[in-house]
């Protein structure tokens, strides 16, 4: 009886303690760009797919970008160069989560579109036969193919 004395109080303060919400269920926080860069980071690995807009048919680049804002309530055109004239120019130095970085590919000015993660990385739809996947700015292809940087939310 002793023992259940000293244990009653211990019992009781693990039944009045309540699990954490399951990570769906939580208030999400930052801002709305932020938070696109956080949904744009859980489509790793999804496949590449040309005119892709959703997880379950895959990607392309501006589709990823229309998608992970989509879920925070802002609407962009599936369209790399109309995503681009949505936004205002930010420097490269200037760069914060959740900004729309533009890259020049295979002669075509912003042909490429990804959001910036933070600490010089970006996620991305690269191409066919590819899967969403992050990458560094600073790696010599992106940096040599670095066109401009968008900021469309705060």
């Amino acid at each position: 009886m002793k023992y259940l004395v000293l244990l009653f109080p211990l019992l009781m303060a693990a039944c009045a303690s309540t699990p954490p919400a399951e990570p769906s269920m939580q208030k999400s926080s930052g801002s709305k760009a932020e938070r696109a860069a956080g949904n744009a980071l859980k489509m790793l690995g999804r496949p590449y797919h040309f005119g892709g807009s959703n997880p379950s048919a895959g990607f392309d680049c501006s589709g990823l970008v229309q998608y992970s804002y989509k879920q925070v309530g802002l609407t962009l055109p599936h369209n790399t160069e109309k995503q681009r004239l949505t936004g205002r120019h930010v420097q490269k130095a200037e760069l914060r989560r959740g900004d729309l970085i533009f890259f020049d590919q295979e002669g075509k000015k912003n042909s490429h579109v990804g959001i910036y993660l933070g600490n010089g990385e970006f996620v991305h739809a690269p191409s066919s036969g590819k899967h969403v996947r992050s990458d560094r700015l600073d790696a010599p292809y992106w940096k040599k193919h670095f066109s401009e940087a968008r900021r469309v939310a705060t």
